[in-house]
């Protein structure tokens, strides 16, 4: 690419847009009608990059008055750099939540910015290690009547999709009853994971895992807090066999 050593990043631009769910949602610990989505382009002359996270509209002005300074004038091709700098910008206000979402979305940026400068894909650029990867159907928020979960199970499943996630913890009086429903609408051929998303005690995710296990769950997500890691591994040491213990999602430091 000629004249490359020149170019630098221009004009960072960044925007919160607030878009409604077709209904209430929830899962075991928060509810919600709408969800925001913080958009970040990056541009060199007539290109430009394109990052996005799931966040705050707060991070939109973080973004704005705390980053888009550190990477403007910054080259392009070194997104490495671009990303450290960010890290060393952020040190005194704290690193987790919004902060690490705003560098998230910058640094999707810059990645995106740099695959189109250098006419690659990005997945090429990152370095593709699978042809394929397997895929879930997610959703059966607890804000959900049971036949509105049994319908959106069932549709999964008639397209083939081979596993299924729900959400749990709102109620878990009533979670068995729930999780036993989805088993009947997609058969013993459907993987089942469930999701609590923080809401269980230690002691309730354990019992809760081993009534799971019995209905052919595989994966249990966020049986207690992501902040717990104690428990975390509480969890996955005594849990059943044969099912995956998950967190990370919330994850925003090197100890996950």
């Amino acid at each position: 690419m000629a004249g490359r050593d020149a170019i630098a990043v221009g004009r960072v631009s960044v925007a919160a847009y607030s878009i409604p769910t077709d209904m209430p949602e929830a899962d075991g610990t928060y509810q919600w009608d709408r969800t925001v989505l913080v958009v970040v382009h990056a541009e060199v002359g007539g290109t430009i990059g394109l990052g996005y996270t799931y966040a705050d509209a707060a991070t939109a002005r973080f973004v704005q008055d705390h980053l888009a300074p550190i990477v403007r004038g910054r080259d392009p091709l070194d997104v490495p750099a671009g990303w450290v700098a960010m890290g060393r910008q952020v040190r005194n206000l704290g690193r987790p939540g919004v902060a690490a979402m705003a560098i998230s979305a910058v640094d999707a940026a810059l990645w995106d910015l740099k695959a189109k400068l250098l006419g690659r894909p990005l997945v090429k650029l990152l370095g593709a290690a699978r042809e394929a990867a397997p895929v879930y159907g997610s959703g059966g928020f607890t804000s959900y009547s049971q036949r509105h979960l049994r319908d959106q199970l069932a549709g999964w499943v008639r397209q083939r999709i081979p596993r299924v996630k729900m959400k749990i913890g709102t109620h878990p009086e009533h979670d068995l009853e729930r999780v036993k429903a989805a088993r009947e609408v997609i058969g013993d051929g459907v993987e089942l994971f469930v999701d609590a998303n923080g809401a269980y005690s230690r002691k309730q995710a354990l019992a809760f895992a081993e009534r799971f296990a019995d209905l052919g769950v595989t994966w249990f997500e966020e049986p207690v807090s992501s902040d717990d890691l104690e428990g975390l591994r509480l969890i996955r040491d005594r849990g059943p066999a044969g099912m995956d213990i998950a967190a990370g999602e919330y994850g925003y430091d090197q100890l996950y």
